[in-house]
């Protein structure tokens, strides 16, 4: 499947940053409750916030919130999904050379 050029880019901010490729090993292992993750790297929730959803929006990872039987709140966990990086040439020719669809003014 190729890529555009927003999704590249997508994956290319979501590992760029220390924090996050340390969430993705994490994640590999097991499922994380943010308030268990967040104490586990000692961040703030909303900080490790901010880096899921980057690993979100580039499909690395997911969330479901849940009702917990005993205390009646929902929390949010988040799980790996399964992803493979790959960027070759051939998307890049699609992007810069191949269709019309991509205009210049997109990079």
């Amino acid at each position: 499947m190729e890529k555009t050029l927003q999704q590249i880019v997508n994956i290319g901010e979501a590992i760029s940053h220390p924090l996050r490729l340390k969430l993705i090993y994490m994640l590999a292992e097991r499922e994380w409750y943010v308030y268990e993750l967040a104490k586990e790297l000692n961040v703030s929730r909303q900080v490790l916030y901010l880096h899921l959803k980057r690993l979100e929006k580039a499909g690395f990872v997911e969330s479901d919130l849940r009702l917990e039987d005993k205390d009646m709140r929902a929390k949010k966990f988040f799980r790996l999904e399964q992803f493979n990086v790959e960027i070759g040439i051939d998307d890049l020719n699609q992007i810069f050379e191949g269709s019309s669809d991509n205009k210049k003014d997109d990079y």
